[in-house]
């Protein structure tokens, strides 16, 4: 971070999840905090926190290797993050790779907001993607880790809309639609087309950053009050 006044904590969430027998266990996690290291390079008043790597991943909890703590308890650990944050940071952005994450996330700004602290989400989406471990997926890990991509084990999994799939998925999970974890197809991934939907995710948090960063900004040269003693209220003594 640049020297200056503290102006936004960016925080990267993921997860720990199957990603179909050809992608590391933690693509969400890489993707997320490679879309936020890009967007915050250089930006005064912005840190960078740790990404969150294990979120709430229950719907691929079948398969081997996933590890989730669930929407109770992520909701948790991001309230108590951002009370924390806020004795230093006046906002916090969560930049989320995994979508399972998203019914906490609302939940944990939705408390934090009614406490009178500042918290946002963006959400890493490309609309016309497939939903997992598909195309999309695959080719941004081709661009960023490559040797960690087992191309040769790569294979289609369940292509339908995800629209189509969801009630299935919400009964049984990810397993009940797709025996090998993958819902789309990887077959044409490829770095370069990885690195142009890197380039399109980054442009939108960039964005958003700069929407919440002239937000600040205003409310400083406006004189906006301190709010040091309204971010403490609520932080756990114990820690």
């Amino acid at each position: 971070m640049e020297a200056g006044p503290r102006l936004l904590l960016v925080v990267p969430l993921g997860s720990l999840e199957q990603h179909g027998p050809h992608l590391p266990l933690d693509t969400d996690t890489r993707i997320a905090a490679a879309l936020a290291q890009r967007a915050c390079a250089g930006r005064a008043g912005v840190g960078l926190a740790p990404p969150v790597a294990i979120g709430a991943s229950g719907e691929h909890a079948a398969f081997p290797g996933t590890l989730s703590i669930g929407t109770a308890a992520l909701t948790m650990l991001l309230v108590e993050l951002g009370r924390h944050a806020s004795l230093h940071w006046p906002a916090m952005l969560l930049v989320n790779g995994h979508g399972g994450n998203a019914p906490a996330i609302i939940a944990a700004s939705g408390q934090l907001r009614a406490e009178g602290r500042q918290c946002h989400a963006w959400h890493a989406g490309l609309p016309s993607a497939d939903a997992h471990a598909g195309r999309a997926e695959t080719s941004i890990m081709l661009a960023l880790a490559p040797d960690d991509v087992r191309a040769g084990d790569a294979a289609a999994g369940d292509t339908r809309p995800l629209a189509e799939i969801m009630p299935a998925l919400r009964s049984g999970g990810v397993r009940a639609v797709s025996p090998n974890g993958v819902l789309g197809d990887p077959a044409g991934a490829c770095a370069a087309e990885g690195r142009a939907l890197l380039g399109l995710l980054t442009a939108g948090l960039s964005q958003t950053l700069d929407t919440l960063l002239a937000g600040r900004r205003a409310r400083e040269a406006a004189g906006a009050p301190g709010r040091d003693r309204e971010r403490a209220e609520g932080a756990s003594d114990d820690r």
